[in-house]
Parts: structure tokens; sequence; C-alpha cells
């Protein structure tokens, strides 16, 4: 009886998880359709407004949650302040680059860049933690690598929006573990790092009358504050969900947000996509299906049969 009652709440966890995790990866795909309303605005007046903006919802959700205490001790320790600054700086690049990359309608590469993401941290951890790969991992980046060369061959120079999305993220995802700090709290002194230039950035415009926050139309006001929200719900809506979920279904799920960028910028966005991007995204296709299967395939061979009832 117990072990059944154990198994429910196991199970209603996990859909409660599902669909928090569901709700952020959503969002996060319908994110071009926002970048594109404020790609009229200065790439640096929004990234500003974005962290700005983020701030007062990642506070709210913290002492909501009731999540504060280990976030006062990362504060006062220097050596994980460091930390966040550098990977504020991270996410920031990563933002920076997205955000101009659909202003300039480049949306197809975003996406492969959020696909090929998983196979670069495959990579970083084989070369920075020693972590062994199998045979189709193996394969998997090499796959990968193909698709890059094949963009790279048609189109004279490196798909570096793709490359730098990836690697950009993979790079915050590894320094991001070395934080004390659960996801959200994580988020919070990251955007409150970044929140000192960027707010001094925003007084600058306005002072200056330069800024779009105050001195434009209320749909530009709008559109910046809204920068906050788009920013910072998915974010924490994951990051609930995920401590809920097993990593082969996040690892799985992981690919709803590309997949809806892609078929966004190539259906509505009516994106250039020829036989060559084809090609590679079919690359890309293949290998991360081999990397899930791999994923899925070592998770059961690790996992422990279960005892008799």
């Amino acid at each position: 009886m117990v072990t059944a009652t154990a198994d429910l709440d196991q199970d209603a966890k996990a859909r409660r998880g599902f669909l928090l995790a569901l709700g952020a990866y959503f969002l996060w795909g319908l994110l071009p359709f926002y970048m594109k309303a404020v790609a009229h605005l200065p790439l640096a007046e929004v990234i500003a407004n974005r962290v700005v903006w983020s701030v007062p919802i990642a506070a709210a959700v913290l002492i909501w949650a009731g999540r504060t205490a280990d976030f006062k001790t990362a504060i006062r320790s220097p050596k994980s302040l460091a930390m966040a600054a550098l990977t504020a700086v991270l996410i920031s690049v990563n933002w920076g680059i997205y955000v101009w990359a659909i202003a300039v309608d480049r949306t197809v590469e975003t996406a492969l860049g959020y696909y090929i993401n998983p196979l670069v941290s495959v990579v970083v951890g084989a070369v920075l933690l020693g972590e062994r790969l199998d045979r189709l991992q193996i394969a998997a980046v090499v796959l990968a690598a193909i698709a890059v060369a094949v963009l790279t061959v048609e189109a004279g120079k490196l798909p570096w929006v793709s490359l730098a999305l990836a690697f950009s993220f993979a790079a915050y995802g590894f320094f991001r573990k070395t934080l004390p700090i659960g996801p959200s709290q994580g988020f919070l002194l990251e955007v409150l790092l970044l929140s000192v230039p960027a707010l001094c950035y925003i007084v600058y415009l306005i002072a200056t009358g330069q800024d779009h926050l105050i001195s434009s139309t209320g749909a530009d006001t709008a559109l910046l504050i809204g920068c906050g929200p788009v920013t910072a719900v998915p974010l924490l809506l994951f990051a609930f969900g995920a401590r809920l979920l097993r990593l082969s279904t996040i690892g799985i799920m992981q690919y709803i947000a590309p997949t809806m960028v892609f078929l966004i910028a190539v259906l509505i966005f009516d994106e250039p996509f020829g036989k060559t991007q084809a090609i590679a995204f079919a690359l890309i296709w293949t290998a991360l299906a081999m990397y899930s299967w791999s994923m899925f395939r070592s998770r059961e061979v690790r996992q422990p049969a279960p005892a008799a009832r």
C-alpha cells in the first residue's frame, strides 16, 4: 500500500514536471515572434531591458518558493560571485547573438545552433571532464561535424551563428554547474549582476533622449518591459520542471523548442532553406537520434532491476 502510494506521488510529480517543462519549451519555441517584434529596437537596449525586467520576476518567484537561504550564502561568497559573473557574461553573449540573428532573418541558423548544442555539450564533457563517449555518441558528433562542414563549403564560411550559440550555451551549462545553488537562484544572481551595467545604460539612454522605454511609443515601452517576462518565465518553469523529471525525459524534450523555431523560420518567416540546408539538418537530426538512443540505452544499463513486490 505504501509502495503504491509512493508510485502515485511519483507519477503526479512526473506529470507536473512534464507540464512545467513543456510550457517552458513551448514558450521558448514561440520566442522568435517576440524577437521579431522588437527587431526595430537597438540590440543593446533590448538586452539591457531583458535583464532589468527579469530581476523582479526572478526575485518574486524565489521568495514565493522560500528558497532564499542558499542565495544569501552565494552573494557572500567572492568565488560564487565571480563564477556567476562569468556565466552571466556567457548567457548575455548567447542572448545577444540570438536576438540579432532573428532580427536579420537568420532564424534557421539559431535553430541549428540549439540542435547542435547537446552534441557540443557531449564534446565539452569528454574534453574537459574526461567523460567517455560510446560509439554512438562518437558517431553522432562526427555526423554533426560533417553537417557543419557541408554548410561551410556551401556558404564559403563557417555557420558562425549556429556555432556561437551552441558553444556559448554549452560553456554556460559547463560553468553553471560550478555554482553551488539551484537554477532559479543562479538565474536571479546572474541577472542581478547584469542589472548594474544594464540599468546604468538604460538611465544613460533616458538622460540623453535616446531611449525607447520612455521617450518612444507605448507599444515600444510595453515590448521592452515584456522582455523580462518572456525571458524569466520559461526559464523558471524549466527550473522547477526539470527537478521533477528524469534526465532522459529532459534530453528528448529539449528538441521541442528548436523544432518550433525551425518551423517558424521556414514556414512563417519564409527564410531560405535549400538542398544544402536540408542535407545538413538531416545529418543533425540523425546525429540527435543516435545520441538520444545512446542516452536511453546507457540509462537502462545503469538502472537496477526492480525489487519483487
